[in-house]
């Protein structure tokens, strides 16, 4: 859940500078010399935008999940459970085919673990103190197997490029609406240019859609944790993970999370909420494991 909050969040925020830089420096030319819309232009400058924000979120995604839960990566094992962490990252790294991913503790109640990274070579795996105290050793390399999984399976790489794609319509239709804001809604001309008004239009419309088009790649990322499910039953085995999923469900329905927190929510929720969720209910997982053939 965390690799993909701060991964979105990021984007959103790369997006936004860049548009507004570009703007700023007046480099963002895509209308032609009566004022009009040149929109291959538009659709160009889009994509060049869109993929930059998804890649540069890419390359500071290991960085800023360090930060953004002060993760403290193990260098040296200091002690029986560290080793234990590292040994098994390790096993399971040489098992799925990758490099040896960077391992790190955070401190946090809850019982969660991700991996983020800009390749498979180059990885960060993660576990929270919340899940080493609740969880058992099975249950926990489970949990591991499923975070080398996405590692092997190039989730972010691959979450990368959907990003881009999406990134590129929502850049495309705020300058759009940015436009009609300016010259429909406001009657600027345009003889010197789009106004403050396409400029404020614009940037609220990019932030606005870029929580809408969230949907899509939080879709994808329910898609790619059953993958991952899959290949950590088969790195470990399929009862240790349907264990560990099993404690999970269990840990959530003893938080009782409120209402207001449902979308963020490991095991989801339903309705409307459910479209936000990166990963599917945990009763969905659990099934697919266990009809998995």
């Amino acid at each position: 859940m965390k690799r993909i909050f701060l991964f979105i969040l990021t984007n959103i925020a790369v997006l936004a500078v860049i548009s507004i830089t570009l703007r700023l420096l007046g480099v963002d030319r895509w209308m032609d010399e009566n004022g009009g819309i040149n929109f291959g232009s538009l659709l160009v400058m889009s994509a060049v935008i869109g993929f930059a924000g998804s890649i540069v979120s890419l390359l500071m995604s290991k960085w800023m999940a360090k930060k953004s839960v002060g993760a403290h990566v193990i260098e040296i094992p200091q002690d029986a459970t560290e080793r234990w962490l590292v040994d098994t990252v390790r096993r399971q790294a040489t098992a799925a085919g990758i490099g040896m991913p960077e391992v790190a503790i955070y401190d946090a109640p809850d019982v969660n673990a991700f991996a983020t990274g800009w390749n498979r070579n180059n990885a960060l795996v993660a576990v929270s103190t919340g899940l080493l105290h609740a969880m058992t050793k099975d249950e926990a390399e489970a949990v591991l197997a499923h975070e080398v999984s996405h590692v092997a399976n190039g989730d972010m790489v691959t979450l990368a490029l959907i990003q881009g794609v999406v990134n590129t319509f929502v850049v495309f239709f705020a300058k759009l609406f940015g436009y009609f804001v300016d010259r429909v809604l406001l009657k600027n001309d345009g003889r010197d240019g789009p106004g403050i008004g396409a400029f404020v239009a614009e940037i609220a419309a990019q932030l606005i859609l870029g929580v809408l088009a969230s949907i899509i790649v939080m879709w994808f990322s329910r898609q790619r944790e059953f993958r991952a499910d899959a290949g950590a039953a088969s790195l470990e085995s399929r009862q240790k993970m349907i264990a560990a999923l099993e404690r999970l469900k269990g840990n959530h329905e003893q938080a009782a999370l409120p209402k207001n927190m449902a979308a963020q929510a490991i095991s989801g929720g339903g309705g409307f909420s459910k479209l936000f969720m990166t990963h599917p209910p945990l009763d969905e997982r659990i099934e697919a494991l266990r009809n998995a053939q």
